[in-house]
């Protein structure tokens, strides 16, 4: 589509109407082709070992950004920038649908002490799963990479936590180095939890076999198992933990959330890759989530640091938003769809896409 096509569509779109349901993500009327940031769904939970619905978190999100204002007192032309999503890989979805029952009965089984019973059942389950990973993985490398390569910022949205792999691939053969903001209840660094080489435990354990991964920092996390601090500990370094105990001890030293952040931010390199479990967030904000766990960040703590990392001058290169599941509330579609359009309009400002008002925190 031409510029001036793209620039009619802009002056004829009114930013202060209902949300049109015809229209796409946040009811606006940008294509993929068009949009200079691109959201990519991806309805995959095959690994989820407490709760699913993850996998309708793409969809909840959609549904619930017709209602979100567009407005933003520090990015007021930001609906002008172009964001759209790509519609949903309905191979992608049936293939989860599909393996997400095998699992669970795999799981069970594990659970029950691996009764002989079951094992001549349940012993391909794990290579068959795996090899369904490695096929997602490839699939979301080609479609994010070549939509990088189109000139595109890019946000993955999942679905469950193992979703972005693919994507933190294509990043890696796209910049020498880089570091991940991983924003979780959890670690994440569980190899091959419950023998899945993919799990959604896993996500940050096989981010950092990617070399060009140079630091990750974590925030919020507090839910760890021994092998996960044992592998921080011996990271030298690699990894950096901000957990909600360490949070909670500076608040309780009345030590600014400012401040705080101005800790985490000077762990991060100059590009930075945002994966954000919204388990991260207080689960009140996200009471549909797989593994829900007491405590959190608030919404506008996570966005304050969002904004404070890029007016600190570092560039977001990538991010995913996931673990969203509608559960029996729109509640949880809703705080996912205002944090999805902080995330990528942000990272548009960082890129140099949009510019911010307002002066750095």
């Amino acid at each position: 589509m031409s510029d001036s096509t793209l620039a009619q569509k802009i002056a004829n779109f009114d930013p202060n109407a209902l949300g049109d349901a015809a229209g796409g993500l946040f009811g606006l009327p940008f294509t993929p082709e068009e949009a200079q940031v691109v959201v990519v769904p991806v309805p995959w939970e095959v690994t989820v070992s407490y709760r699913a619905g993850t996998a309708q978190g793409p969809a909840a999100i959609r549904e619930a950004s017709l209602q979100v204002d567009l407005y933003d007192a520090d990015l007021p032309d930001a609906w002008k920038l172009g964001l759209a999503m790509e519609e949903e890989d309905e191979a992608i979805a049936q293939i989860s649908r599909e393996l997400r029952p095998v699992a669970a009965d795999y799981i069970g089984w594990l659970e029950d002490g691996q009764p002989a019973k079951g094992a001549a059942q349940h012993s391909a389950v794990p290579a068959r799963i795996t090899a369904e990973g490695d096929k997602l993985i490839q699939w979301l490398k080609d479609k994010t990479g070549a939509l990088l390569d189109a000139g595109k910022a890019v946000a993955v949205l999942g679905g469950d936590h193992s979703t972005p792999l693919g994507y933190l691939h294509a990043l890696a053969e796209r910049h020498s180095e880089f570091g991940i903001l991983q924003i979780d209840a959890h670690c994440d660094l569980r190899p091959a939890y419950e023998g899945f080489q993919y799990s959604h435990a896993s996500i940050m354990y096989n981010a950092l076999q990617l070399p060009q991964v140079k630091k990750l920092v974590q925030v919020g996390i507090r839910d760890m198992c021994q092998q996960e601090a044992d592998l921080i500990e011996h990271s030298v370094g690699r990894v950096a933990l901000f957990g909600q105990r360490f949070m909670s001890e500076e608040k309780f030293a009345k030590k600014s959330w400012k401040k705080v952040c101005g800790k985490i931010i000077a762990q991060l390199p100059q590009k930075v890759y945002i994966s954000f479990d919204i388990d991260g967030l207080d689960p009140k904000l996200c009471p549909g989530t797989g593994t829900p766990v007491p405590g959190g960040l608030e919404y506008e703590e996570a966005t304050y640091l969002l904004r404070m990392i890029v007016r600190s001058g570092r560039t977001i290169i990538g991010l995913d938003l996931n673990e969203v599941a509608p559960g029996d509330t729109d509640w949880n579609g809703i705080v996912g769809a205002r944090l999805l359009y902080q995330l990528c309009n942000w990272m548009a400002v960082s890129q140099g896409r949009l510019t911010a008002k307002g002066k750095a925190d």
